[in-house]
């Protein structure tokens, strides 16, 4: 059964009480810096990390995915002192694992090309704002790293994977990728490096944290729909994020984000499509564009866009 995730949002009482009162099922947590212990340590303290699990649960919520410490630009570059970052993800995903957390990401410096796109905001109905990025609008775009130095990349994101792999299937506990955001065809996860994921490494424990907003942004609904066939029959696919955007690198050199219901994509199909190939993991909505009203305790936005989403499920419950 699918479910419907949502950020930690810093776990405060008014917070969770809030996501329980909306109907979510599950928390996520986007920082690799997330949980006491990783300041100290370099990796999260279990005991603490127990008693996170433990104020979550008394609102009748699970964890369903955490990240683990970040891999920086000194192990990327092989530079003094970056091992650490490997040794911390490492002991971090057997924390987690022996926690009972079921999905881990792993985030890697040099992963996105940011630099070549101009990002700014826009408006839309009524007044309400979200993200944008355009290729054409950046001036003397600095050069991207050449195929050499993609491929030394690619090399040391192999070693974090074969360090984490055999570890993730010792204690169960499930590796997802992100796409790269924005997914210019030469980032690493933006392109075809995205597909040599889960040949390189075809451990069931390996697959996809797959965002359809990023993967729009690179081609639009007909690559979304043909990426969760693809990966989700496979088994591949282990939650999503699910946000609408308005035009792609491919056909517009940009892109915007939008509101749920707002955007090119049929949001149904692709349940439809989801729920076709088997998946049962959870649906998180990322980057929900501001709404008026919106503020530190103030989550329009979030309770729109969580009731959008159980919508498009009672729907698709509906079907035969």
């Amino acid at each position: 059964m699918m479910r419907i995730s949502v950020w930690d949002g810093g776990l405060s009482d008014s917070y969770l009480k809030k996501v329980t009162q909306l109907g979510a099922d599950c928390i996520d947590f986007g920082g690799g810096d997330s949980f006491p212990g990783v300041e100290q340590q370099g990796y999260p303290d279990l005991d603490e990390l127990l008693k996170i699990k433990r104020k979550i649960h008394s609102w009748g919520l699970e964890i369903n995915r955490v990240t683990l410490p970040d891999i920086t630009e000194s192990f990327m570059k092989g530079e003094d002192g970056g091992e650490r970052d490997l040794d911390n993800s490492a002991s971090a995903l057997r924390v987690f694992a022996e926690a009972g957390v079921p999905i881990a990401r792993q985030r890697f410096a040099g992963d996105t090309f940011n630099e070549q796109l101009t990002r700014f905001n826009v408006e839309h109905r009524g007044g309400y704002r979200s993200r944008a990025e355009s290729l054409y609008l950046t001036r003397d775009r600095p050069a991207t790293p050449d195929k050499e130095e993609l491929e030394r990349w690619w090399a040391n994101f192999c070693r974090v994977y074969e360090r984490l792999v055999p570890i993730a299937e010792e204690c169960g506990i499930r590796l997802a990728v992100h796409p790269s955001d924005s997914p210019l065809p030469d980032t690493p996860f933006g392109g075809l490096g995205f597909h040599r994921v889960s040949d390189t490494f075809p451990s069931r424990q390996v697959g996809y944290l797959y965002c359809c907003g990023t993967r729009a942004e690179a081609g639009g609904e007909p690559l979304v729909l043909s990426e969760i066939n693809n990966y989700g029959r496979k088994g591949r696919i282990f939650m999503i994020h699910l946000r609408n955007v308005r035009g792609s690198l491919a056909t517009a050199g940009g892109f915007e984000e939008a509101l749920l219901d707002d955007g090119d994509m049929n949001l149904f199909k692709l349940l439809l499509e989801l729920r076709k190939v088997g998946f049962d993991g959870c649906i998180n909505p990322d980057h929900i564009p501001g709404i008026e009203g919106d503020g530190d305790d103030a989550h329009q936005g979030l309770a729109y866009s969580v009731g959008y989403i159980k919508a498009l499920l009672a729907a698709l419950a509906g079907m035969p």
